[in-house]
């Protein structure tokens, strides 16, 4: 049980507190309610390119990085379709650092022409390397593309083009900023070696004066229920023939969250899951093969991906997939299969939660989805899924007119 205290500033800022006496270290994240489904159909990767520029110095601090390694720390962050998280650790003696420096990048960052130049070249330089100049690196593009119809899930956190980040403009950054990296929009979670009153000092000191923002109201179309197979055949430059099927799953809040996702570590997590076990070891028709949740906040997608073996064509792989698929719609699953998985994952979760700075991330997550205390919560409702579960939720989003297919072809040039 992780026990945690929560307050909020007159500005709005959410912060959620948790004690751990156990380590030498404090782990501050700042989780700002905005990813790149908040961003306009023309002007893409802004979430992604705010992840950068928030680095790229503040009104009172031009440099991020060296305060924090002075201070004995580290620091990162991330952005996806939901959100953009920004994380520190230190020395329980030298947290007020961290303190002062989100804090005084989120009051305002520097809105410098030269600064924006050099992180729209950094963003537009990942863009290639990791989407078009990479082996199957554009995939997202693609699955996203054939599985979004209406919601902003339908383009990858990076955006859909490099052009949209060439083309902003400080105008544009300004914008985005205070439309979004505002206290009111923002959850702070303290974790580690501090106690809950030298957390409310600091929280006060250095945030309590930001002035909160009027945030944009999210008016984001539901996708509506896919009626049909969607297919798409890629010819690329790649090593060898992929494919990927991707079926509509509940959002990270619905119940039934937990049995799609302890449906997809039964048929791909580890050499003794159906997947890997009958289709690469056995029959060897795969060199690699996964099937993973997206877990974002609105409805996501199930994924499953292999690369199929010398000789086998896709069509006989994927064939081979859904005989697996069938297989497991129309027989229920061993309990004892089931309980393997449940084992597996609570060890994981347990393991998870001796890391203060995954405690810190977490709990900011939970509470963005309606309550922190959903970290306690997890393994109990995994618990609880039964193997009725598993076979309904098998054949109700594993179906041809739910799935969107894609094919890479290598090219013989």
């Amino acid at each position: 049980m992780i026990a945690f205290s929560k307050f909020e500033l007159a500005n709005g800022l959410r912060v959620v507190h948790h004690e751990d006496k156990s380590t030498p270290m404090v782990a501050l994240n700042v989780l700002y309610n905005v990813g790149s489904k908040d961003e306009s159909p023309e002007k893409t990767g802004f979430a992604h390119l705010f992840e950068h520029l928030m680095f790229g110095g503040s009104v009172n601090v031009p440099d991020f990085d060296g305060p924090i390694q002075t201070a004995g720390g580290e620091n990162n962050a991330f952005t996806n379709n939901d959100i953009t998280n920004f994380y520190d650790l230190l020395p329980a003696e030298n947290i007020e650092t961290a303190f002062w420096l989100e804090s005084d990048r989120m009051l305002g960052l520097n809105f410098d022409e030269k600064v924006l130049d050099v992180q729209r070249k950094v963003v537009v330089e990942e863009f290639k390397e990791t989407c078009l100049n990479q082996p199957y690196g554009d995939a997202w593009h693609h699955i996203s593309d054939l599985a979004y119809k209406v919601h902003p899930y339908r383009w990858p956190t990076i955006g859909k083009v490099p052009k949209h980040v060439e083309d902003a403009t400080i105008e544009d950054v300004k914008t985005f900023f205070y439309n979004y990296y505002r206290p009111n929009n923002a959850i702070l979670v303290v974790c580690g070696n501090i106690d809950k009153e030298k957390t409310q000092e600091l929280t006060q000191k250095w945030f309590g004066d930001i002035p909160a923002g009027t945030i944009p109201a999210r008016n984001i179309p539901p996708e509506p229920a896919q009626k049909e197979l969607q297919q798409r055949i890629n010819q690329a430059k790649v090593p060898n023939d992929a494919l990927y099927l991707a079926f509509h799953s509940p959002s990270r809040t619905h119940p039934d969250f937990y049995p799609t996702d302890l449906l997809s570590d039964i048929l791909c997590n580890g050499s003794s899951s159906r997947l890997y076990r009958r289709l690469l070891k056995e029959r060897q028709l795969f060199t690699q093969i996964d099937c993973y949740l997206t877990g974002s906040v609105d409805p996501g997608l199930f994924i499953i991906e292999g690369h199929p073996a010398k000789g086998v064509s896709q069509e006989e792989a994927e064939k081979a997939i859904w005989q697996e698929l069938e297989e497991i719609k129309n027989n229920s699953v061993p309990e004892r299969e089931l309980q393997k998985i449940k084992n597996r994952i609570e060890s994981t979760l347990v393991f998870s939660e001796l890391n203060v700075l995954n405690k810190a991330i977490n709990l900011a997550f939970f509470e963005l989805l309606g309550d922190a205390d959903y970290i306690n919560q997890e393994v109990d409702l995994y618990k609880a899924v039964t193997t009725v579960d598993l076979q309904r939720m098998a054949n109700e989003i594993l179906t041809p007119e739910n799935c969107s297919e894609l094919y890479y072809q290598a090219q013989s040039n």
